[in-house]
């Protein structure tokens, strides 16, 4: 039982570093393009 008093804290400060990644990633412009990286294995360069 009070391996739970160290599992929860953890898990909500995983679930925090989750939704901070995926912000930065959003918001960092990651996702503007997504169509580009596709394209460029088929072009013969």
């Amino acid at each position: 039982m009070e391996i739970l008093y160290l599992l929860i804290p953890l898990s909500v400060i995983l679930v925090f570093v989750i939704l901070a990644s995926l912000w930065w990633a959003v918001f960092g412009g990651q996702f503007e393009d997504v169509d580009a990286e596709a394209e460029r294995i088929l072009r013969n360069d």
